[in-house]
Protein backbone atom coordinates (compact mmCIF):
# COMPACT_ATOMS: atom_id res chain seq x y z
CA UNK A 1 0.00 0.00 0.00
CA UNK A 2 1.54 3.33 -1.11
CA UNK A 3 1.09 6.77 0.39
CA UNK A 4 -1.58 7.87 -2.13
CA UNK A 5 -3.72 4.88 -1.26
CA UNK A 6 -3.35 5.59 2.46
CA UNK A 7 -4.78 9.09 1.92
CA UNK A 8 -8.04 7.64 0.61
CA UNK A 9 -10.91 7.72 3.20
CA UNK A 10 -11.25 3.93 3.09
CA UNK A 11 -7.74 3.58 4.46
CA UNK A 12 -7.98 6.21 7.22
CA UNK A 13 -8.53 3.61 10.00
CA UNK A 14 -5.30 1.84 8.99
CA UNK A 15 -3.47 5.16 8.84
CA UNK A 16 -4.78 6.11 12.29
CA UNK A 17 -3.64 2.77 13.69
CA UNK A 18 -0.15 3.27 12.24
CA UNK A 19 0.03 6.75 13.73
CA UNK A 20 -0.99 5.46 17.16
CA UNK A 21 1.63 2.72 17.01
CA UNK A 22 4.30 5.22 16.00
CA UNK A 23 3.30 7.55 18.85
CA UNK A 24 3.46 4.67 21.32
CA UNK A 25 6.96 3.76 20.13
CA UNK A 26 8.08 7.38 20.50
CA UNK A 27 6.60 7.49 23.99
CA UNK A 28 8.54 4.36 24.96
CA UNK A 29 11.75 5.98 23.71
CA UNK A 30 11.05 9.11 25.76
CA UNK A 31 10.45 6.94 28.82
CA UNK A 32 13.72 5.07 28.28
CA UNK A 33 15.56 8.38 27.82
CA UNK A 34 14.04 9.63 31.08
CA UNK A 35 15.20 6.53 32.95
CA UNK A 36 18.65 6.98 31.45
CA UNK A 37 18.91 10.59 32.57
CA UNK A 38 17.51 10.01 36.05
CA UNK A 39 19.76 6.98 36.53
CA UNK A 40 22.94 8.84 35.61
CA UNK A 41 22.10 11.90 37.72
CA UNK A 42 21.09 9.75 40.70
CA UNK A 43 24.28 7.72 40.49
CA UNK A 44 26.37 10.89 40.44
CA UNK A 45 24.54 12.22 43.49
CA UNK A 46 24.94 8.95 45.42
CA UNK A 47 28.62 8.74 44.48
CA UNK A 48 29.15 12.29 45.73
CA UNK A 49 27.41 11.52 49.04
CA UNK A 50 29.40 8.31 49.49
CA UNK A 51 32.66 10.13 48.81
CA UNK A 52 31.83 12.71 51.47
CA UNK A 53 30.72 10.07 53.97
CA UNK A 54 27.13 11.33 54.12
CA UNK A 55 25.58 7.88 53.70
CA UNK A 56 27.22 6.16 56.67
CA UNK A 57 24.32 6.68 59.07
CA UNK A 58 21.53 5.56 56.76
CA UNK A 59 23.64 2.69 55.41
CA UNK A 60 24.19 1.32 58.89
CA UNK A 61 20.56 1.81 59.92
CA UNK A 62 19.25 -0.12 56.92
CA UNK A 63 21.85 -2.86 57.32
CA UNK A 64 20.83 -3.35 60.95
CA UNK A 65 17.18 -3.73 59.90
CA UNK A 66 18.17 -7.14 58.53
CA UNK A 67 19.80 -8.26 61.80
CA UNK A 68 18.32 -9.52 65.05
CA UNK A 69 17.80 -6.72 67.63
CA UNK A 70 20.79 -6.60 69.94
CA UNK A 71 22.73 -9.10 67.83
CA UNK A 72 24.15 -7.42 64.69
CA UNK A 73 25.92 -10.61 63.60
CA UNK A 74 22.73 -12.70 63.28
CA UNK A 75 20.43 -12.14 60.28
CA UNK A 76 16.68 -12.08 60.79
CA UNK A 77 14.46 -14.91 59.66
CA UNK A 78 16.45 -17.95 60.62
CA UNK A 79 18.35 -20.49 58.57
CA UNK A 80 15.74 -21.11 55.88
CA UNK A 81 15.49 -17.41 55.07
CA UNK A 82 19.27 -17.19 54.79
CA UNK A 83 19.31 -20.14 52.37
CA UNK A 84 16.51 -18.62 50.29
CA UNK A 85 18.27 -15.27 50.11
CA UNK A 86 21.46 -17.06 49.09
CA UNK A 87 19.58 -18.65 46.19
CA UNK A 88 18.16 -15.28 45.17
CA UNK A 89 21.51 -13.51 45.26
CA UNK A 90 22.91 -16.14 42.88
CA UNK A 91 20.54 -14.78 40.23
CA UNK A 92 22.81 -11.72 40.06
CA UNK A 93 26.07 -13.66 40.20
CA UNK A 94 28.60 -13.80 37.41
CA UNK A 95 28.12 -17.51 36.67
CA UNK A 96 24.32 -17.50 36.52
CA UNK A 97 24.10 -14.29 34.50
CA UNK A 98 26.77 -15.46 32.04
CA UNK A 99 24.96 -18.74 31.40
CA UNK A 100 21.64 -16.92 31.20
CA UNK A 101 22.94 -14.43 28.64
CA UNK A 102 24.65 -17.09 26.52
CA UNK A 103 21.56 -19.28 26.43
CA UNK A 104 19.33 -16.33 25.56
CA UNK A 105 21.68 -15.08 22.87
CA UNK A 106 21.68 -18.55 21.34
CA UNK A 107 17.89 -18.68 21.53
CA UNK A 108 17.53 -15.28 19.86
CA UNK A 109 19.97 -16.26 17.13
CA UNK A 110 17.97 -19.43 16.47
CA UNK A 111 14.93 -17.19 15.91
CA UNK A 112 17.03 -14.95 13.63
CA UNK A 113 16.61 -12.05 16.02
CA UNK A 114 20.11 -10.78 15.25
CA UNK A 115 19.62 -7.27 16.56
CA UNK A 116 18.10 -8.37 19.86
CA UNK A 117 20.88 -10.90 20.42
CA UNK A 118 23.51 -8.24 19.75
CA UNK A 119 21.84 -5.76 22.11
CA UNK A 120 21.71 -8.29 24.95
CA UNK A 121 25.33 -9.34 24.41
CA UNK A 122 26.63 -5.77 24.21
CA UNK A 123 24.59 -4.76 27.26
CA UNK A 124 26.01 -7.60 29.35
CA UNK A 125 29.64 -7.22 28.23
CA UNK A 126 29.60 -3.44 28.38
CA UNK A 127 27.88 -3.46 31.75
CA UNK A 128 30.51 -5.81 33.17
CA UNK A 129 33.33 -3.58 31.97
CA UNK A 130 31.61 -0.45 33.26
CA UNK A 131 30.95 -1.99 36.67
CA UNK A 132 34.53 -3.14 37.14
CA UNK A 133 35.82 0.27 36.08
CA UNK A 134 33.60 2.07 38.58
CA UNK A 135 34.65 -0.28 41.37
CA UNK A 136 38.29 0.49 40.61
CA UNK A 137 37.64 4.23 40.56
CA UNK A 138 35.82 4.41 43.90
CA UNK A 139 37.50 1.52 45.75
CA UNK A 140 35.02 1.58 48.62
CA UNK A 141 35.40 -0.85 51.52
CA UNK A 142 32.64 -3.37 52.09
CA UNK A 143 30.82 -3.84 55.40
CA UNK A 144 32.90 -5.39 58.18
CA UNK A 145 33.83 -9.01 57.53
CA UNK A 146 32.00 -10.13 60.69
CA UNK A 147 28.69 -9.02 59.13
CA UNK A 148 29.17 -10.83 55.84
CA UNK A 149 27.37 -14.09 55.21
CA UNK A 150 29.05 -14.70 51.84
CA UNK A 151 32.55 -14.49 50.43
CA UNK A 152 33.40 -11.34 48.47
CA UNK A 153 36.48 -10.34 46.52
CA UNK A 154 36.48 -6.84 45.05
CA UNK A 155 35.46 -3.30 45.98
CA UNK A 156 31.99 -2.45 47.22
CA UNK A 157 30.75 0.51 45.16
CA UNK A 158 28.64 0.07 43.11
CA UNK A 159 27.17 -3.36 43.76
CA UNK A 160 28.04 -5.62 40.83
CA UNK A 161 25.13 -7.97 41.53
CA UNK A 162 22.62 -5.11 41.64
CA UNK A 163 24.05 -3.46 38.56
CA UNK A 164 24.33 -6.55 36.36
CA UNK A 165 20.91 -7.89 37.35
CA UNK A 166 19.48 -4.50 36.30
CA UNK A 167 21.44 -4.58 33.04
CA UNK A 168 20.45 -8.12 32.04
CA UNK A 169 16.90 -8.41 33.38
CA UNK A 170 15.80 -4.89 32.44
CA UNK A 171 17.32 -5.17 28.96
CA UNK A 172 15.57 -8.49 28.43
CA UNK A 173 12.30 -7.10 29.82
CA UNK A 174 12.53 -4.07 27.51
CA UNK A 175 13.22 -6.26 24.47
CA UNK A 176 10.29 -8.56 25.24
CA UNK A 177 8.01 -5.58 25.90
CA UNK A 178 9.05 -3.97 22.63
CA UNK A 179 8.10 -6.91 20.43
CA UNK A 180 5.14 -8.28 22.41
CA UNK A 181 1.73 -7.67 20.84
CA UNK A 182 -0.32 -7.48 24.01
CA UNK A 183 -0.04 -4.75 26.65
CA UNK A 184 -0.32 -7.21 29.54
CA UNK A 185 2.65 -9.16 28.16
CA UNK A 186 4.69 -5.97 27.98
CA UNK A 187 3.78 -5.07 31.56
CA UNK A 188 4.51 -8.58 32.76
CA UNK A 189 7.95 -8.64 31.12
CA UNK A 190 9.01 -5.30 32.59
CA UNK A 191 7.54 -6.14 36.00
CA UNK A 192 9.46 -9.42 36.18
CA UNK A 193 12.67 -7.61 35.24
CA UNK A 194 12.14 -5.00 37.96
CA UNK A 195 11.22 -7.59 40.62
CA UNK A 196 14.25 -9.78 39.89
CA UNK A 197 16.54 -6.74 39.98
CA UNK A 198 15.06 -5.55 43.28
CA UNK A 199 15.28 -8.97 44.91
CA UNK A 200 18.94 -9.43 43.99
CA UNK A 201 19.85 -5.99 45.32
CA UNK A 202 18.07 -6.45 48.64
CA UNK A 203 19.69 -9.86 49.05
CA UNK A 204 23.14 -8.25 48.92
CA UNK A 205 22.29 -6.00 51.85
CA UNK A 206 20.74 -8.87 53.82
CA UNK A 207 23.89 -10.93 53.36
CA UNK A 208 26.11 -8.05 54.48
CA UNK A 209 27.99 -8.04 51.18
CA UNK A 210 27.15 -4.43 50.36
CA UNK A 211 26.03 -1.17 51.89
CA UNK A 212 22.53 -0.09 50.78
CA UNK A 213 24.02 2.90 48.92
CA UNK A 214 26.15 0.44 46.90
CA UNK A 215 23.01 -1.37 45.80
CA UNK A 216 21.10 1.82 45.01
CA UNK A 217 24.01 3.08 42.91
CA UNK A 218 24.18 -0.29 41.13
CA UNK A 219 20.48 -0.11 40.31
CA UNK A 220 20.84 3.44 38.96
CA UNK A 221 23.83 2.84 36.69
CA UNK A 222 22.55 -0.59 35.62
CA UNK A 223 19.13 0.76 34.63
CA UNK A 224 20.76 3.67 32.83
CA UNK A 225 23.04 1.36 30.85
CA UNK A 226 20.17 -1.00 30.00
CA UNK A 227 18.09 1.90 28.67
CA UNK A 228 21.07 3.28 26.74
CA UNK A 229 21.45 -0.07 24.96
CA UNK A 230 17.71 -0.26 24.28
CA UNK A 231 17.70 3.28 22.86
CA UNK A 232 20.66 2.48 20.63
CA UNK A 233 18.79 -0.54 19.26
CA UNK A 234 15.60 1.48 18.80
CA UNK A 235 17.42 4.28 16.97
CA UNK A 236 19.35 1.86 14.75
CA UNK A 237 16.18 0.02 13.74
CA UNK A 238 14.33 3.27 13.07
CA UNK A 239 17.08 4.66 10.87
CA UNK A 240 17.60 1.32 9.14
CA UNK A 241 13.88 1.06 8.47
CA UNK A 242 13.83 4.61 7.11
CA UNK A 243 16.70 3.79 4.75
CA UNK A 244 14.83 0.72 3.53
CA UNK A 245 11.68 2.78 2.88
CA UNK A 246 13.67 5.40 0.96
CA UNK A 247 15.37 2.74 -1.16
CA UNK A 248 12.01 1.08 -1.84
CA UNK A 249 10.36 4.34 -2.87
CA UNK A 250 13.35 5.24 -5.06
Amino acid sequence: MNRKELLQPAHWPALTLRMLRAARAELAAVGALLVLGVGVLSFMEIADDVGEGDTKGIDMSILMMFREPGDPLTPIGGRWVREAVGDITALGGWTVLTLFVLFLVGFLLSLKRWREALVLLVAAMGGTALGQTLKGVFGRERPDEAWRLVEVANASFPSGHAMMSAVVYLTLGALVARFANRTRVKLFAMTVGVILTAMVGVSRVYLGAHWPSDVLAGWCVGAAWAMACWLASWAAEKWWGRDVDERTEG
